[in-house]
Order: C-alpha cells, then sequence, then structure tokens
C-alpha cells in the first residue's frame, strides 16, 4: 500500500513539474535564458490596415505551375499563399507577405506580357477572370494587398485599338482611333525617337520595340479608355498598380508629371486608398519631378543591382556612407511629395539576381544586405526566390533572370521561360521546404526581419530623423520616429570581426535592445551592458528606450 501511495505521489510530482515547466536545475536555466534572451519573443507583431506593406514581386510566369503545362499560373500562386502569409502575424509559420506585386497578366503573346492586347482579361496561360478573382479573395482572408502590373506607356501591335488605327490612317482618317496612339507626320520626330512607319507620310511612336507602339497620354480619348480600364481592375478588387515605364510618360508633346497626376487622382476617385508605384529608372531629380504628381511610391533604382549602392557599400563595408545616401534620397523625396513612401529592393525582373553578385562573397552579405534594404522606411519589394537566394543561370539574358521559383529541391520545376529552364542553379541553402528547415537559413532570416518590422510600426512608417555616427565607419547607423516613438537601427558591416560600440542615454534615453538579426545564428542575441554593445560580423540590432 505504500509502495502505491509513493507511486501515486511522484505520478502527480512529475504531472506537476510537466505543467510547471520545472526540469533538472541546468534544463530550466537553458529554457529561462534561451526565453528571456530573445528580445522580440514576448512582442506582439500587427498587421498592416494602411499602405505600408512588405511587398513580394511574383513573375507569373515562373512563380508555380499548377497544371503541369511549364507556366506558372494563378492558381499555382493560390496553391503558395500560405507560404507568403497563413494569416497571422504573430504565427511565426509563414514569411509574412502582406502585399503582391504581380507583373503582367493581361492578355498577350510574348512570354513577359507587357504588350497587351486586351485590358480587361486575363491571358489564357495564366487562367481567367474566375481564378483572379479567387486569389483576389484568398488574399484578402490572408491580409494581403494585390497590385497588377499596368503598361500605359505601350500597347500590343495586335491590341483591336491599335490595328484600328492603322487601317483608318491608310484611309486618311486621323480623328478616330489615330487619336489614341502617338501617330504624327513623320517630320513630326527628331531623330532619337524610335517610330512605326504607316501610310501617307505618318508613323507611331515605339521606342520599345515595333510590337509596343505608344499611346498619346494627352489624348482624351486615351484618358477615358484609361479610367475604364483603371476601374476595371480595381472594382475587381486590386489594391493599386505598379505602372510601367514611368520615364517615358514624359515626350515631345506630353508633361509626365501631369498626366501621372491626372491618372493618380482619376485611381483616387475610385479607390480613396488606392497604391501607387512606378518604374521611373532615371536620375533623382526626374524622380523628384514625378513625385510631385502625388504618387505614392517610385522604384529606388541607383540603390538596387549589382552595381547599384547597396552592393557597393555591402562590398566596401561602408555603413556610415550607404546611411547617408540613403537619408538623403528619402529627404530630396519627401521634399517633391510629403507623403513618398520610399521602394526599396535589391533586385528585379529586369536585373541579374542579387545572389549572383552576393552569393560568393559569402550567405552573411546576403543577410546584411536583405537586414539593410528592408529595415529601411518605406516598402520593400523582395523579388520572388530572393529569400532563398536563387541566382541567374547567366547574366545575360532577361530570361536567365526569370526562372522559376524552388519549392523543394527534391521535386524541381518544369517551367521554361523563353527556353530557359532546365540549365539553373540550386539554390546553396536548397528550395522553400530545405530552408524552413534550417533555422539559420536566408528564407528564415527574412522571415525574422518581417516579424520584427510587424512589431515596430516605426520602421516602416517612420522618417529617419538623423544618423548616428561612431568612430568605426563600417558602422551604420539611424534614427526612425513615428508617432512620437524613436528607434536606433544599427548595421555592423564588418565581414570578418565583431564591433563594439557605446549607446549613451544622449542616444537613446534608457536605452535596451528591441530587436536584433545575427547572421551565423538565430539562437544568437546581442546583449547592451553598462552602455556597451557587442555586435558580431554583419549584425543588425534595433534599440529603443525602455520607458
Amino acid at each position: 500500500m505504500k509502495k502505491l501511495i509513493s507511486l501515486l505521489l511522484c505520478a502527480v510530482l512529475t504531472a506537476g513539474c510537466i505543467l510547471s515547466g520545472c526540469g533538472s536545475e541546468e534544463e530550466s536555466a537553458k529554457s529561462d535564458s534561451k526565453s528571456s534572451a530573445d528580445p522580440i519573443e514576448n512582442i506582439k507583431a500587427e498587421a498592416s490596415n494602411d499602405k505600408y506593406r512588405n511587398y513580394y514581386q511574383i513573375f507569373v510566369h515562373s512563380f508555380c505551375d499548377s497544371n503541369d503545362d511549364g507556366i506558372g499560373d494563378l492558381q499555382g500562386i493560390i496553391s503558395q499563399l500560405d507560404y507568403l502569409n497563413d494569416g497571422d502575424p504573430n504565427s511565426g509559420n509563414d514569411l509574412g507577405i502582406d502585399g503582391i506585386w504581380l507583373t503582367p497578366i493581361m492578355p498577350s503573346k510574348s512570354y513577359h506580357k507587357y504588350d497587351v492586347e486586351d485590358y480587361y482579361d486575363i491571358d489564357e496561360d495564366f487562367g481567367t477572370l474566375d481564378d483572379f478573382d479567387k486569389l483576389i479573395a484568398e488574399c484578402d482572408k490572408r491580409g494581403i494587398k494585390v497590385i497588377i502590373d499596368l503598361v500605359l506607356n505601350h500597347i500590343s501591335s495586335e491590341n483591336p485599338l491599335y490595328l484600328k488605327a492603322v487601317e483608318e490612317v491608310e484611309q486618311g482618317k486621323l480623328d478616330g482611333n489615330a487619336e489614341y496612339f502617338e501617330i504624327h507626320k513623320t517630320s513630326y520626330f527628331d531623330s532619337t525617337v524610335k517610330v512605326n512607319n504607316l501610310s501617307n507620310g505618318y508613323a507611331c511612336e515605339a521606342n520599345f520595340s515595333h510590337e509596343m507602339p505608344e499611346w498619346n497620354l494627352n489624348s482624351k480619348k486615351t484618358r477615358e479608355e484609361f479610367t475604364k480600364i483603371a476601374k476595371f481592375w480595381l472594382d475587381r478588387g486590386v489594391g493599386g498598380f505598379r505602372l510601367d515605364a514611368c520615364k517615358y510618360f514624359s515626350n515631345q508633346s506630353t508633361d509626365g508629371a501631369e498626366f501621372l497626376k491626372w491618372f493618380y487622382d482619376t485611381c483616387k476617385g475610385i479607390k480613396s486608398d488606392v497604391y501607387m508605384v512606378g518604374e521611373n529608372w532615371d536620375d533623382d531629380i526626374k524622380i523628384e519631378e514625378l513625385y510631385k504628381s502625388g504618387i505614392d511610391s517610385q522604384f529606388a533604382f541607383k540603390f538596387a543591382q549589382s552595381s547599384g549602392q547597396f552592393v557597393e557599400n555591402l562590398i566596401s563595408q561602408n555603413g556610415a556612407s550607404i546611411v547617408k545616401k540613403v537619408m538623403n534620397y528619402e529627404k530630396k523625396m519627401k521634399e517633391s511629395n510629403e507623403n513618398a513612401i520610399d521602394a526599396l529592393f535589391l533586385s528585379n525582373h529586369d536585373q541579374v539576381r542579387i545572389a549572383n553578385t552576393l552569393e560568393p562573397q559569402g550567405l552573411g552579405y546576403q543577410k546584411l544586405a536583405a537586414a539593410l534594404y528592408m529595415l529601411f522606411p518605406g516598402n520593400p519589394f523582395i523579388y520572388y526566390g530572393e529569400e532563398i537566394g536563387i541566382k541567374a543561370p547567366n547574366t545575360t539574358s532577361d530570361s536567365a533572370y526569370r526562372t522559376a521559383m524552388i519549392f523543394d529541391t527534391d521535386k524541381m520545376p518544369n517551367i521554361f521561360v523563353n527556353g530557359v529552364g532546365d540549365e539553373f542553379d540550386e539554390p546553396t541553402g536548397g528550395g522553400v521546404k530545405q530552408q524552413l528547415e534550417d533555422k539559420d537559413s536566408l528564407l528564415n532570416y527574412y522571415r525574422r526581419i518581417i516579424k520584427i518590422k510587424n512589431q515596430n510600426p516605426e520602421l516602416a512608417r517612420g522618417t529617419i530623423t538623423g544618423q548616428q555616427s561612431f568612430d568605426n565607419k563600417k558602422i551604420g547607423a539611424y534614427y526612425t520616429e513615428y508617432e512620437g516613438s524613436k528607434l536606433l537601427v544599427i548595421h555592423n558591416f564588418n565581414s570578418k570581426s565583431e564591433s563594439e560600440i557605446t549607446i549613451t542615454d544622449d542616444m537613446i534615453k534608457n536605452p535596451v535592445v528591441r530587436a536584433d538579426l545575427v547572421p551565423e545564428s538565430i539562437d544568437k542575441h546581442i546583449e547592451l551592458k553598462d552602455g556597451k554593445l557587442t555586435m558580431p560580423a554583419q549584425s543588425t540590432v534595433i534599440i529603443k528606450s525602455a520607458e
């Protein structure tokens, strides 16, 4: 009987230990240490309810093929939405994406679809309007805003509006469909302009190619058509547009800023919270000029790609320099548009993938690059596959920059892009499946970055209010403030060794580590002791006041 009672007592005590989390003193200490060491563990993340988002660019042709025809499609995207966002910002089981940019989805004979034949439908390679409606509905459930690529500079030469215009010009009729396009006497164009020669001494501007004649953006008919197009897609649930080739909105007869203001205001009249980002691969002064239109964002090309300022300063390890450059850029753009939202990125479908440049340098470079552009204020744009380190099979072909997304290296995709498909390298860390299983993978680093952003609204929505200088130029640090709350973001660009810096109350009163990112191990954390901060190579720390 005594033996039975002893056994029962032992069982009760054991159960109590399980419920209370007790164990050996050593195990308890390890558990408590790990729990308290990670500064982000008990901070609640909030889903976005405004224009500030973590965007993910999907080249639809290459992302995910649902029907095994060798071409990605809308149903394929739907099947991977839980990977991007499961609807719970605190689950930790997704990438945390809350914005998607789809490259062109409208009918076109090209694989890239930037020459649109019908602005009111889905290309049959990608699916149907019903598929699109389902995608929007599933994204809405997860809090994801979808913006679509809208090509307003040019059109397909096979579009019925243009075919009718060509036919009418042959008949000498210039007050019909010809008004939609930049159709003029050939003598109108200067020698730098590329054109399609028509009949009767007329030509149509076509700077990109003969298959892409250009719209007349001043025409009343064109603007009426664009209003219908915008309403069609906004009423269908899109959150806004990525506008292709904004640089070319200005030409011999068109004020690009005036046109863009008209289009942005028109879209706001249809959907008050529409978000719009423009492709403007140009000098700062031209970008500033277009920001006067009121457009939300324009891509900051000067910082992106293998030759851009992010990579330049990562390689030279000059953290102080790149912070100053981004701070000055943001200041200039907000002088043109106080509501401007920076759109930073590392690469896109027109550029060699960033992993081609940074992977040979080491995984730490890829991780620091991610932390760098993702943590500056604004809306970052992640090019699909960038989060797992996909490389282009060559550096000379657009098609090579657009190869298939790799979800599992044990089941490689059978997607070919303009003849390219079977020659690409597997990411060093594997596909999505393999990197999810590796806590220190590039993918899990991206996931942690986005979680930190969702915990700290100052990062995306704040304004850079100053740069914090240290004796060590390999330290890049800046303040970002939002609604009276201030953060100090610090990057250690030293690729080989740790750096020790001092944090004083003059910088942040009563400072504490709010978040950290250590590339060598996601379980390693940075401590602030007696004002001293020891930062491992290529790490990031975010400081906030404890008050």
